[in-house]
């Protein structure tokens, strides 16, 4: 049982070094069961709403954009990228099975590092689930566009890209580009899906997740057997180099870790959904680290069958210059408009490797498989998005509104509506590979507070129960920072620069509003009632 405690200049106990506020563990425990969510999910629907959340553009579209930036070198650049996934998904499956309540990495940081750190990691999280659907949607729209021109049936350019931008740090697009209408549809659609229900969702991601699967097993078995035939496709193994965290243009092996980086994100979204899980302490971390082991396994055979029969070396200009991965200058060229033109040249690369080395039917199986099931991560990443949104509204550092449940389905209805437009509207201005790099961005941050808080915990806390424990700690959490830091400075600079302006943005922000509004601020918790002598008295008359 649980009761609201406001206390005029109560804080609570445990301060952190900043703003004097941190949330306990106990009060956010309090505040999920009594303003909870449906408990809908078991063991099975997490781990493929982990699949469904992480396989998607990052597999089907960005391997031409990690081609170009490392050449065959791409499949170590795969490796570096679910290695640190790995040891931040350790460190995840910890704090989410002692906290199995909506928000994320948000939640977690609120309990161990305070407010301020908590109001960070929440506007970080934006730019990985709202900025990552949008780069979902925009690879879907590349599909669709790819097949229905297959068929015969023609969008008009100006209406399946946005159009060219060059403001500073925001750039894309292409010439002659003014709406990317199909993204905006998918996103509308998959809004829609998110107000009806969570269980409604996950059934329905379920069924995509089987098609995309499938998909990929196809590809594997069509091309792994090629390899043999075509061992030169693998040299050079690292046309562009290693690459390096100083550098600022995000290239080489490194680089191109740091941009697929994008195709493990998602897994997290399990830990968004603890609130809706059923038995959250087991199932949650069965559903984040069985989600990234088979996905990770299904990348690299990808990534080999891809190189091996095809090749993956970068496209070069008439000055001998690599082109700029998704550059206008690259699709114009003369070799990308060859009917065999690389894969660096493709909007929808293992469809287009699949036509050209197997026969164009397959080719169309593969985009449309992709066609069908892409709108599966743009679900997951804005169920990701609506829920933290929700938590941040529930403890006061968003408006309340935003937290409202739908009296008939039980969904989190307006800020779906309004993560939904935000979505949209990026969607349909941003090319695929900005909107991946800039969404990997908020997500190394918030991972690298996640391993930080979980050793703080350790210490702080360490006669809580904790249902999984961390193998290794000390040294599984160092390593995923470390990993972070060097993903997030192999980022090019436009998505370096974004990061710290969308940083600056949301302090402006949590000053202006969330900060004189924060629950915690005011005094306002939810608190066990057995648990209540753990709480400073309220000043009397304010019960």
């Amino acid at each position: 049982m649980t009761s609201g405690v406001k206390a005029a200049g109560y804080q609570p106990k445990g301060k952190d070094m900043i703003s004097g506020r941190v949330k306990s563990l106990d009060a956010i425990l309090a505040t999920a069961e009594k303003k909870s969510l449906k408990r809908s999910l078991g063991p099975f629907q997490l781990t493929l709403l982990g699949i469904g959340a992480v396989i998607g553009t990052g597999i089907f579209v960005l391997t031409a954009t990690a081609a170009q930036k490392a050449g065959p070198g791409m499949m170590v650049s795969f490796i570096i990228a679910g290695a640190v996934c790995a040891v931040a998904a350790l460190c995840y499956s910890e704090l989410a099975s002692m906290v199995p309540v909506a928000g994320s990495a948000y939640t977690y940081s609120y309990a161990v590092m305070g407010e301020i750190v908590a109001w960070l990691v929440g506007w970080a999280l934006i730019l990985e689930y709202a900025l990552g659907a949008s780069a979902v949607a925009v690879g879907w729209s590349g599909h669709i566009v790819g097949l229905l021109n297959d068929i015969g049936i023609h969008i008009p350019h100006a209406l399946s890209v946005g159009p060219k931008i060059e403001w500073g740090f925001l750039q894309g697009g292409e010439v002659g580009g003014i709406v990317n209408l199909p993204a905006v549809l998918v996103v509308v659609f998959v809004t829609a899906l998110l107000v009806i229900g969570t269980k409604e969702s996950a059934t329905f991601n379920a069924v995509l997740v089987v098609i995309k699967v499938a998909a990929l097993s196809l590809f594997v078995a069509v091309t792994l057997p090629m390899i043999s035939g075509h061992t030169e496709n693998f040299h050079p193994f690292t046309p562009r180099g290693w690459g390096s965290p100083l550098s600022s243009e995000g290239v080489g092996v490194l680089g191109a870790a740091a941009s697929i980086f994008f195709a493990y994100v998602g897994f997290d979204a399990v830990s968004t959904a603890a609130e809706e899980t059923k038995n959250p302490q087991r199932n949650v971390p069965i559903g984040l680290i069985a989600s990234l082991l088979i996905c990770t396994v299904f990348y690299l055979l990808v990534a080999g069958g891809v190189i091996g029969s095809y090749g993956a070396q970068p496209l070069l200009d008439a000055h001998g210059l690599p082109f700029e991965p998704g550059s206008p200058e690259l699709y114009g060229s003369a070799a990308c408009q060859a009917a065999n033109a690389p894969l660096v040249c493709s909007k929808e690369a293992l469809a287009y490797v699949m036509r050209q080395v197997a026969n164009p039917t397959l080719g169309n199986i593969i985009g449309l498989a992709a066609t069908i099931a892409l709108p599966s991560v743009v679900l997951l990443m804005m169920f990701g998005q609506t829920r933290i949104f929700f938590v941040m509204a529930r403890d006061g550092l968003l408006p309340g509104k935003l937290a409202e449940v739908h009296p008939r389905f039980r969904t989190p209805w307006i800020v779906t509506i309004v993560t939904g437009i935000f979505v949209a509207i990026a969607a349909a201005f941003l090319p695929v590979g900005t909107l991946a790099d800039y969404s990997n961005a908020g997500t190394l941050f918030a991972f690298a507070a996640v391993s930080v808080g979980v050793m703080v915990l350790r210490i702080t806390d360490p006669g809580r129960v904790r249902p999984f424990r961390t193998p290794f700690l000390f040294i599984v959490a160092p390593l995923s920072i470390i990993g972070c830091l060097l993903l997030f400075f192999s980022l090019n600079i436009e998505s370096k620069t974004l990061f710290a302006v969308w940083a600056v943005i949301g302090l402006v922000f949590y000053f202006l509003y969330g900060y004189r509004k924060s629950h915690v601020g005011r005094g306002i918790v939810e608190v066990h009632e057995p648990e209540i002598h753990d709480i400073e008295p309220p000043i009397p008359g304010t019960e």
